[in-house]
């Protein structure tokens, strides 16, 4: 009770932003209870928008539409997989924000941008490095995200996974060659 009436700012401050602090809990415990699986979410998602500062102007201003179509893609395939219950988040950002948001916004959305980027005009690379990524993605890095409890596969096996992920590596390319595609015909035709 003490401590509750020396730094109630401290508490209140805390509390508005994180909303984990009551008042009978002090700070030093809550710091050590705090819940390590939504750090690493949003420092998923932080150090992936980090890495943008990285790419040039140029490429985020070519790649842009397909990382941003990608991602809407992303999302859907997330709430079909949310009612079929192909997969699972446990965790949450926010009460109103799933574990999926850094992903889906933070490592699909960027990554979109580096793999076109390195990629884009070698097919044969660019699906090597798409299955490279997605194999790592869902032999390695899920076991960690089910040990954690942000996420797991629930009725999708893991081949399965690399199914819809190849699927989506094939939208994005398409997406982007269809682009390109209209802006040479739009070119062509203005000259």
């Amino acid at each position: 009770m003490g401590n509750q009436k020396k730094k109630p700012y401290l508490s209140l401050i805390i509390f508005l932003f994180i909303g984990k602090i009551t008042p009978d809990r002090e700070i030093g415990r809550w710091l050590i209870d705090m819940k390590y699986s939504k750090l690493l979410l949003v420092l998923m998602m932080v150090f992936s928008w980090f890495s943008l500062v990285f790419l040039d102007k140029k490429s985020i201003k070519r790649f842009f539409p397909a990382s941003l179509f990608m991602a809407i893609i992303v999302r859907m395939v997330n709430v079909i997989a949310k009612k079929r219950k192909w997969w699972w988040w446990y965790e949450k950002i926010h009460p109103s924000v799933s574990g999926s948001f850094p992903f889906v916004w933070g490592s699909f959305f960027v990554s979109s941008f580096w793999i076109l980027k390195y990629t884009y005009g070698n097919f044969m690379r660019y699906i090597g490095l798409n299955l490279f990524a997605h194999s790592a993605f869902t032999y390695i890095l899920e076991p960690y995200l089910q040990k954690f409890g942000i996420a797991s596969l629930v009725r999708m096996k893991k081949h399965q996974l690399m199914y819809v992920f190849i699927v989506l590596a094939f939208l994005l390319y398409g997406f982007q060659m269809v682009r390109e595609k209209a802006i040479v015909k739009k070119k062509v035709s203005l000259n």
